[in-house]
């Protein structure tokens, strides 16, 4: 088998395999591990290895193709989908709800089971992986019900970050929209999108998130977009928005 240093001007397998439109590079790197992946005819057993256009590629005993175009969706999420290809239980997935029509897709980050709105989805597993990361710098927007008594100056102070049973979490921008009695509406802003992140802060605030909605992720906005419904963004105006991943 090949090794690293006989493909030195190559590509990684697992950032290979993302841009084939199979998976994130880190779900990659979990199926090299499981070997599931065979490159010329052995199992793969080395996220790192480098391949070029000359070797053969297996996952699951298929061939992948090359690299597939690089394209973007906006879905609306709808609550009561789960942000994965297969569920172990038999939930219903995003994926699942898609329109036949589409081509394999990838989510940019999660929404959990409760959650809804603004779900970016894409063919290339780079990009995916290149925009979650906070280093890229956008801002997530959400719209959040909670339920309980509001502290004005902690939500305020979120602004410096908070720590939530050994997890830290970057600063967080809130504003309050709407209140009446124990029911409010806050704006939520933050640019790192921890797992379920705005529920468990909310819940060391004493605040009980009852509804949350994901308005924009960057310079995309879920705007009038219907519930369950997709919308491309096409080839030029994705290139303006993404420039930093296109140069």
């Amino acid at each position: 088998m090949k090794n690293e240093t006989q493909n030195p001007n190559g590509e990684k397998i697992a950032k290979v395999m993302a841009h084939a439109g199979l998976c994130s590079r880190r779900d990659a790197e979990q199926w090299i591990t499981d070997g599931r992946v065979v490159l010329n005819g052995t199992v793969l057993t080395n996220p790192a290895e480098r391949v070029s256009d000359n070797d053969t590629i297996k996952v699951d005993g298929k061939i992948i193709g090359q690299k597939v175009p690089t394209r973007l969706f906006l879905y609306h999420k709808p609550v009561g989908l789960l942000t994965t290809h297969k569920d172990e239980h038999g939930r219903p997935t995003v994926f699942d709800n898609l329109p036949k029509n589409l081509p394999r897709l990838i989510s940019v980050g999660r929404l959990d089971l409760n959650s809804e709105g603004l779900l970016l989805l894409t063919t290339d597993g780079e990009l995916s992986r290149y925009l979650e990361l906070p280093a890229t710098g956008w801002t997530r927007r959400y719209r959040v019900r909670v339920f309980g008594n509001l502290d004005e100056q902690a939500l305020k102070d979120l602004e410096k970050g908070i720590t939530v049973e050994g997890i830290h979490y970057g600063s967080i921008k809130v504003n309050i929209e709407s209140r009446k009695g124990q029911n409010s509406w806050l704006s939520v802003s933050l640019k790192e999108g921890k797992n379920r992140e705005i529920r468990r802060v909310m819940a060391a605030l004493n605040l009980d998130v009852n509804r949350l909605v994901r308005q924009s992720y960057g310079p995309f906005q879920l705007g009038t977009l219907a519930r369950g419904n997709v919308k491309e963004v096409y080839g030029e105006v994705l290139r303006q928005q993404i420039p930093g991943y296109f140069k």
